[in-house]
Formats: C-alpha cells, sequence, structure tokens
C-alpha cells in the first residue's frame, strides 16, 4: 500500500516519543530528524520536507501544552496539524449549478479511469453526468471511455473518426488541438442542456512538450470549465512538482486527483505537489474498480496514516456498503439489539464488509488496529479474506433451517454441506467456530445500552427496546 512505509516510519516516531521519560530538546530535535528522514524515504519534495519538520521542531519547542493535554499528547497533535496542512483542505464541490469539469495530465497517469470514476461519483450524488472524449491521440481512448460510460450510468459524445477529412497541413500536435476543441465544442452542446455535469477528458503525453500545453489551451479556451483537476499517479515522484506547476501554468488547476494509491510507490512526490498549485487533493484512487475513487480528507487521511483511525470513513463506508439492502441492514440491527444472531445474520455482515472494500482498508479506519494491520504479513492478510469468502461459499451450501439453526448441524450435516460447498469438514467446523465467537460478541452488544443507542442512531430507528 502506497505510504504504508511513511506511515509505519512516523507511528514509529510517535511511539519512541510516547515513551520517552521527558520530552526535552535533545528527543524533540531526535523525533524532527526521523520525522524528515522518512518524508524524504517516502519520496516528499526535499524543500517541502525541510520546512515542514522546521515547523514542527519551532512549535514543538516554543509552544506550551494546554491543560487538557500532556507534553507527549502535544507534540503529537503538533505533527499531525502540520502534516494536515501541508495537503491543505479539500474544497466541496458544489452540486446546486451545472458545472463543466476538465481532466489534465500525462498519459499513464489514469486520467481516463479516473474520469470514469469521477462520472460515479457524481452520480452517486443524484447528478446526471457526461463525458466528451478530446484525446484524439491515443486510439483506445474512445472506447474505454465509452465503456466507463456506460459501467458509470453517464452520458457520452465522442467522435471516433475525428482524423477522417482533415487537411494535415499542419503537425499533427496542431491539428490535435484544433480537432479536440472542435469536439469539445459539439460535445457540450449536445451534453449541456442534458446534463448536471460534464466531463471532459483530453490528451495527455509521454512527457511535458509544448504541443500538450497548447492543446489543453485550446480546449481550455472552448470548454471554459469550472473545475480543472490534475491527474497524478502516486509513482510520479519528484517530478510531480514541476509537472503540476507546468499544468498549473496552463489551465489555472482548481484540485488534484491521485492515482494508484493502493499500490507500492511511494507517493510522498504525488501528495506533496499541491504545494505547487495551491490546489488541494481532491479525490484519491484506491483501487481498479469504478466505485474505488475515495473524496480525499486531509485530517482524516492523516488520522488513518499515524493509526489514529478514522471511523467517519468506516460509517460512511458501512452506509454505501448497505446500499439499496438498508431495510435489511436495519432489521439485521434489531435482532441483534433483541439478543437473536443466527447465520443468516453472520452473512449479512460478511456481505456487508466485502461491499467496504479489502479488509486491510477496514482496518485501518479502526482507531489503534492500524500499526497492528501493518504488522501483519500480507499473506495473513489475504489468508483472513479468502477464509470469509470460503465461509461465505459453505453458508451458500446450507439449508434455510440450517442458517437460521446452526446449533442443529451435526456430523450428517457438516459431511453433506461439505460435499456441496467442494470443502473439508473441518473447513464448515471452522465456520461453526467462528460464528459461536461472533455469536458471543453480538450478545455483549445486546446487553449493552450504549451500544444499542449508538446502532438505533445510525439506522435512525425509533422506540427500540433491548431484552
Amino acid at each position: 500500500m502506497v505510504l504504508d512505509a511513511l506511515g509505519e516510519s512516523l507511528r514509529t516516531t510517535l511511539a519512541k516519543i510516547a515513551k520517552t521519560g521527558t520530552i526535552d530538546e535533545k528527543s524533540i530535535k531526535e523525533m524532527v530528524r526521523d520525522i524528515q528522514r522518512a518524508l524524504l524515504q517516502a519520496d516528499v519534495n526535499v524543500k517541502l520536507a525541510l520546512k515542514l519538520t522546521r515547523e514542527i521542531e519551532r512549535r514543538a519547542l516554543s509552544e506550551k501544552p494546554s491543560s487538557l493535554a500532556g507534553a507527549r499528547e502535544h507534540v503529537v497533535k503538533i505533527v499531525y496539524e502540520e502534516l494536515v496542512k501541508v495537503l491543505g483542505t479539500a474544497r466541496e464541490i458544489k452540486p446546486g449549478k451545472k458545472q463543466t469539469v476538465m481532466m489534465v495530465g500525462l498519459y499513464g497517469q489514469g486520467k481516463t479511469t479516473t474520469t470514469g470514476k469521477l462520472g460515479k461519483w457524481f452520480s452517486k450524488k443524484g447528478l446526471k453526468v457526461g463525458f466528451i472524449a478530446a484525446d484524439v491521440h491515443r486510439p483506445a481512448a474512445y472506447e474505454q471511455l465509452k465503456t466507463l460510460a456506460q459501467q458509470s450510468n453517464s452520458l457520452f459524445y465522442g467522435e471516433p473518426d475525428a482524423w477522417k477529412g482533415q487537411e494535415k497541413d499542419e503537425t499533427e500536435m496542431q491539428l490535435g488541438g484544433r480537432v479536440a476543441a472542435q469536439i469539445v465544442e459539439r460535445g457540450l452542446k449536445e451534453l449541456r442542456p442534458k446534463c448536471d455535469v460534464v466531463i471532459v477528458d483530453t490528451a495527455g503525453r509521454d512527457k511535458l512538450e509544448e504541443g500538450l500545453i497548447e492543446e489543453m489551451k485550446e480546449v481550455f479556451n472552448v470548454a471554459k470549465p469550472d473545475e480543472k483537476f490534475l491527474v497524478i499517479d502516486a509513482q510520479v515522484g519528484q517530478q510531480a512538482g514541476p509537472q503540476a506547476r507546468a499544468f498549473h501554468e496552463a489551465v489555472q488547476v482548481t484540485g488534484v486527483i491521485v492515482t494508484k494509491l493502493d499500490g507500492t510507490a511511494k507517493g510522498g512526490g504525488a501528495l506533496s505537489a499541491v504545494s505547487e498549485t495551491q490546489a488541494p487533493v481532491m479525490w484519491i484512487g484506491v483501487g481498479e474498480k469504478i466505485d474505488d475513487l475515495e473524496k480525499f480528507d486531509s485530517a482524516r487521511f492523516i488520522s488513518r496514516l499515524l493509526g489514529m483511525g478514522d471511523i467517519q470513513t468506516l460509517l460512511e463506508k458501512a452506509q454505501e456498503a448497505v446500499g439499496e439492502d438498508a431495510e435489511e441492514a436495519e432489521d439485521m440491527a434489531k435482532k441483534i439489539m433483541t439478543g437473536r444472531f443466527s447465520l443468516v445474520e453472520m452473512r449479512q455482515q460478511m456481505e456487508m464488509l466485502s461491499g467496504m472494500g479489502p479488509l486491510s482498508k477496514v482496518l485501518d479506519m479502526l482507531p489503534g488496529l492500524g500499526a497492528a494491520r501493518a504488522k501483519m504479513q500480507n499473506a495473513q492478510m489475504e489468508a483472513t479474506q479468502k477464509k470469509f469468502e470460503q465461509f461465505k461459499i459453505v453458508m451458500s451450501s446450507m439449508t434455510r433451517y440450517e442458517m437460521e439453526n446452526p446449533g442443529e448441524i451435526k456430523s450428517s450435516r457438516i459431511r453433506r454441506i461439505a460435499r456441496g460447498a467442494g470443502v473439508e469438514a473441518k473447513d464448515v467446523k471452522d465456520l461453526l467456530a467462528y460464528y459461536e465467537t461472533s455469536k458471543k460478541t453480538m450478545k455483549g452488544i445486546a446487553g449493552n445500552k450504549k451500544m444499542q443507542r449508538k446502532l438505533m442512531a445510525q439506522f435512525k430507528m425509533d422506540g427500540m427496546d433491548g431484552p
């Protein structure tokens, strides 16, 4: 996972501070050196890393902790606040008016894929979205965006034969800019009356060059976009700064979208690129699926990075996972609160968890578990995920009676269920053992009035009383 190494280094550094007997100038300077080293290893720009750590050191040495916080908690708070400040505060996109969005970036940054994800994100907000395929250089761009439009329930405008009939008395790049601008002009006439949001996917290049900048300017002058989002791959590293600056000078970038944050790149360069444009990170790509675009919140992101968790995002993802099955989820919550918990409810829990993304991401959002998750080997995490998937297969081989009455599942039933699921009898027994453990946990929730009130608030239930 991108920035895992940075997060682990920062958590280790802060843990050392927590164990320090006395917070003095020596311990603070040592902490600052550790943070500086961690930032540089994560590909954060050298000047930015120095500026950040100097400010942390200045505040840690000059500011006095409040009466409610000790010296250690105060230092951790300073580190958190300064990291949040670097990444900026993302603006909210107001859906009240029709708007045009222009996507810019180099080849291979994930621009077209991100256009599809962004369309899906807007669609979830109840907005009608349209795509314009303005990349006339990459042959696959038209078909790719058309497919993404279908997946995101968006309208689409493109001209696959735009090059035909053109007088090629200009260079390819000059002609490309003119053709792209014409496509955008016709696309806006077609889509603006029908859509709340029109997203223009533009061409890229292998590197920054004059032809790319001129083409972007032509499209920019025609589209007159309300938002200009720069798409940057997390693997870009130290080149992120110059790229961001060049694009900003051309189209006045209003936001940054960082892609492939689920990979193994260092990631610090892409995240620190915002300092070149003063435009905040707006979204981050966290997977390959069309739903894998996460609204960026610097406070939440840094909280997860430092192992402090992110309960708010966890709740939001849970609500998204519930989706159209809200009534079913509410019914499950009621059963839990009245002490009833069968394999039916456990399967519903697993389906909801699967809808929230990989297990590693969910653990990152739980306070205190981010660091523990980092210590788990990837193989262990994958094995746990596969075990859950196997449990669901085993349950699909059970009858409704067995799902509702797991206590009745004895030897003969275990053998039949195992044959039907294509697993060993031991795997069925593992599921039943996991169920018993989960049942004890659910009984604890059923007897906890405070937890009941939280569940009722979550599912907006009234008039529920515990047993």
